[in-house]
């Protein structure tokens, strides 16, 4: 094994350091078959290579704009086979921006919702509290 193989293949450990995420996120993706089951040393080791590594920030960068598990493999299947258009990612990522934009609409009907039972209440020492009244009404 050369020294530049050696520095770009990394353990586990340091693949999390690396990536910033703990090590039973790395094991999860594995279990799932996001990531591939790694190389491993002849002590048994696990050893990522370079596309382990950024298959991995994949995976995390795309968990942080709130991409399921499915969308993702949607996403790694159309790479992985290198049979994709930018168009079919831009319409798998636009049905996700869709769904995100009803998300943001339905968290802002809650929003004015906690604001008005909130403001319905004085906070005050009695035990009537119209928020309560409010999440028992019928």
């Amino acid at each position: 094994m050369s020294f530049t193989l050696a520095r770009d293949n990394v353990k586990r450990g340091e693949l999390a350091r690396r990536s910033g995420c703990n090590l039973e996120t790395i094991r999860y993706y594995e279990d799932i078959k996001l990531m591939p089951q790694p190389a491993r040393t002849e002590a048994g080791h696990r050893l990522y290579s370079i596309d382990d590594q950024r298959r991995l920030r994949f995976i995390l960068r795309s968990r942080e704009l709130g991409f399921s598990i499915g969308e993702i493999r949607s996403l790694l299947s159309m790479v992985d086979s290198g049979d994709y258009t930018c168009g079919e990612i831009h319409a798998l990522t636009h049905e996700h921006l869709k769904s995100v934009s009803k998300k943001i609409a339905d968290l802002k009907k809650l929003q004015r919702t906690l604001k008005a039972i909130s403001n319905d209440c004085a906070a005050g020492d009695e035990p009537d509290c119209p928020i309560v009244e409010t999440l028992v009404a019928d």
